[in-house]
């Protein structure tokens, strides 16, 4: 009976140990935690830039930048003829 029991508690140990094993430590965790955030950046960073290409290259923006670039030449031409 004593046999039986020392082997089962001998399993118990030794199932438990390998669990134990399975287990990352702090510094895995913290090394999977790094990579994730670097991820979710360099994800950000480049939504970030596709949208702000495509708002550079909307027809809006286009549209806008002619103008103003119509007006700051009018009033330099006005300026220009005003003060010769």
């Amino acid at each position: 009976m004593k046999l039986y029991l020392a082997a089962a508690v001998l399993m118990l140990v030794l199932a438990v140990h390998t669990e134990a094993q399975d287990e990352p430590t702090l510094e895995q965790r913290f090394a999977t935690f790094q990579t994730q955030v670097k991820e979710i950046a360099d994800d950000l960073t480049e939504k970030t830039k596709t949208t702000f290409q495509k708002l550079d290259e909307s027809e809006f923006a286009t549209k806008t930048k002619n103008w103003f670039s119509e007006q700051y030449e009018k009033v330099k031409q006005k300026l220009s003829e005003s003060f010769n």
